[in-house]
């Protein structure tokens, strides 16, 4: 395994690091011991970075966390997030009770006393404008409920505008072969103030895979279903924000990039981790093969700066006109 810095925290995070949402739910039928076998093993390899949320299978995830690294509190970091399980655009969701309320439940779930790094969860343009809750994040650090704070968020203006809060110590943003922009202006930025970059959905809910064909189907319970156009929350969180047949004609496009790195989800990560300023990228799971394939992304040959240009080349005049949901 290889590390690197989270920004200016002062933690070290595996390259390869998971997320949780699939085994927590939403992403169709997943078992639980499939989901604790994982991340047994993701450990046993290194890993030693896990992110979740307090509403992913309504706090399950968490508790499978916890589970999994008992005993390992030390070693193990864990990231969690907090405010949609209230009105994300109500201000007294981010108001001291409400927060303290929400972490104070996440750290019951976790089984610890403090949580690693703690991110607001895609929050709305006006909240992050607005600042208070960073305030609220502050004092809970300074009582030690929290060791860093973070913001998860939807577009590069989101992140820009975090960048200004002088307590936020790392962003998690959408960042993939699909969702390319934040490697312009955010990711230079947030770099030059130590400030971590967490890349979630790096294979574009499993379009960089290259297995899906137009007719592919998805669970009703998969929100690659049900939020295919945006209909329960940002649509860019579902396929890069892609109308999945143009996301897989796209994807049909890229087959080029697996030769020499074993496949195309392991070479899509491997253009994320290409970018300096990215601290880890976290993949979700659902048993040991998908772990195991995917920390093979750390056996990939790096891009050449002719196949770089090639890809920004791609994302400009084919992926870009196609995307919802801003970026």
């Amino acid at each position: 395994m290889k590390y690197r810095e989270l920004g200016n925290t002062g933690l070290k995070v595996s390259e390869v690091s998971f997320g949780t949402w699939a085994i927590g739910g939403d992403w169709g039928t997943s078992r639980d011991e499939d989901g604790l076998k994982g991340l047994a093993l993701a450990m046993e390899q290194g890993v030693n970075f896990f992110d979740t949320a307090d509403v992913y299978g309504s706090g399950h995830a968490e508790e499978l966390l916890a589970k999994a690294t008992k005993g390992k509190e030390d070693e193990i970091h864990i990231a969690t997030k907090f405010c949609r399980a209230g009105d994300i655009h109500d201000p007294d969701t981010y108001s001291e009770r409400h927060v303290r309320e929400y972490c104070e439940q996440s750290l019951r779930r976790l089984q610890r006393e403090a949580i690693d790094l703690y991110q607001i969860h895609c929050p709305p343009i006006e909240i992050l404008r607005d600042g208070s809750v960073f305030g609220v994040l502050d004092r809970l650090k300074q009582e030690g409920k929290i060791r860093h704070y973070g913001v998860s968020v939807e577009t590069v203006e989101e992140g820009l505008l975090c960048l200004e809060a002088p307590g936020v110590q790392a962003l998690q943003v959408i960042f993939n072969l699909f969702r390319q922009q934040p490697a312009l202006a955010l990711l230079p930025r947030a770099e030059a103030q130590g400030v971590g970059i967490l890349a979630r959905l790096p294979l574009a809910s499993g379009l960089l895979t290259g297995k899906f064909k137009e007719d592919s189907t998805f669970e009703a319970s998969d929100h690659r279903n049900y939020n295919a156009n945006g209909d329960a929350f940002n649509v860019g969180e579902t396929f890069a924000g892609l109308p999945f047949r143009k996301g897989v004609e796209l994807a049909r496009s890229l087959e080029w990039i697996a030769e020499g790195r074993g496949n195309m989800a392991r070479a899509a990560m491997r253009w994320i981790l290409d970018h300096p300023a990215v601290s880890c990228v976290i993949p979700g799971f659902k048993n040991e093969a998908q772990v195991t394939d995917n920390l093979r992304t750390l056996e990939a040959p790096a891009y050449t700066a002719q196949e770089m240009e090639q890809l920004t080349m791609f994302y400009r005049d084919e992926v870009a006109p196609h995307i919802r949901g801003g970026v």
